[in-house]
């Protein structure tokens, strides 16, 4: 028995469709001051031990315990340097705030707080990122180089353009074992000897653009947020492969970026680009599938959710959800009739006198 065949939709929008249905697709939940954040502007954003964590733009840093429903704000009035949080670090009970006056620190889960400046030996007091490992502080300062401190941010030792980093203009910082990797306004800077001597990388060996926003670092790749795409590199740093909006990516200039289980993660001004391949393709997100804004200033995720840093709200959304099996794949295409929706997949047998689909070809050719 024939069918009258709908019309379908263009080949971009089913590919695009199907790209993630395969890869599970993202689809946000999006926080804000309804939600008890400070403000909706967050410019960074962390999550351990079943909390989350926001770094808010005037609104100071943001925690939440379940999952972003609810938040509590820790701000000036606290012992934060400033409101103006743009980065976290947290682990266990430790919190780390890098504000525009200092750098946060509570060792309570947030019942009270101490502020490290230039008084404790930071090269400034503008601090753009912070990272913790193996009881050394890391803090990436705008102007004032990288501070490493191991007695929790009491003295410090400033690392900067005369130790061979890029620019003193610092933008954020990612540490593996005893690599530190930091993000400046001349290149990616990488010391293999915490801190002892470095090495600058620049679009001399294939970055986008000198300006690194942005820098991550797992399972043997280096990946670098430029405002002339994404750079990543497996022989850390000496040379890289450069990613950007001809390659896929929703815009040139990334802000931000992150890698879990193989799936890389973009921010850019233009919405979040995730590939599955290691940057052969690109799915992009946008407020269409409920990111708060399209403008993304920071990226993390866990096992279970990618929490977004957006101008408008922390953007949430789960990773576990199912993705089809392969014999799936073909029934998750949507197809439009007139003012109904239709799936198109498997042949089943019609249920009454209603409208059927059949599958199509290459071509669009009945199958």
């Amino acid at each position: 028995m024939k069918f009258p065949l709908v019309t379908f939709l263009s080949l971009a929008a089913i590919c695009s469709f199907l790209s993630k249905s395969v890869h599970g697709a993202l689809v946000f939940t999006n926080y804000t001051t309804a939600n008890g954040l400070g403000v909706n502007h967050i410019l960074g954003t962390y999550a351990s031990g079943g909390k989350v964590y926001a770094g808010t733009f005037t609104g100071g840093l943001g925690v939440s315990s379940n999952g972003g429903a609810n938040w509590t704000n820790y701000t000036a009035s606290n012992g934060l340097g400033t409101n103006i949080v743009r980065g976290v670090f947290a682990s266990g009970s430790n919190i780390y705030a890098a504000t525009s006056g200092g750098l946060g620190i509570s060792n309570d889960s947030g019942s009270t707080w101490i502020n490290r400046t230039t008084a404790n030996g930071l090269g400034a007091n503008d601090v753009f990122g912070v990272f913790s490992s193996a009881g050394v502080l890391y803090a990436a300062a705008w102007n004032g180089g990288l501070g490493i401190s191991s007695d929790n941010g009491a003295s410090w030792t400033n690392y900067t353009t005369a130790n061979g980093l890029g620019s003193n203009l610092m933008r954020g910082v990612f540490v593996s074992g005893s690599t530190v990797y930091v993000a400046t306004n001349g290149g990616v800077s990488i010391s293999t000897n915490g801190g002892g001597t470095w090495t600058n990388r620049t679009t001399l060996n294939g970055l986008g653009d000198n300006t690194v926003q942005g820098v991550y670092a797992s399972g043997g790749y280096v990946y670098a947020a430029t405002f002339g795409g994404l750079g990543i590199s497996n022989n850390n740093g000496l040379t890289w492969t450069n990613y950007n909006f001809a390659s896929g990516l929703a815009n040139n200039n990334v802000t931000s970026v992150f890698e879990l289980g193989g799936t890389i993660y973009a921010g850019t001004s233009n919405g979040l680009s995730v590939s599955t391949n290691g940057g052969s393709n690109w799915t992009n997100y946008t407020t269409a599938e409920g990111l708060g804004s399209n403008s993304i200033n920071g990226i993390f995720a866990d096992a279970g959710f990618v929490y977004v840093a957006t101008n408008g709200g922390l953007s949430v959304a789960p990773l576990n959800a199912a993705v089809p099996e392969p014999g799936q794949v073909a029934a998750s295409v949507l197809a439009l009739a007139g003012a109904g929706l239709y799936w198109w997949g498997r042949r089943r047998k019609p249920k009454g006198p209603q409208a059927a689909v059949q599958p199509l070809d290459g071509v669009g050719a009945v199958v």
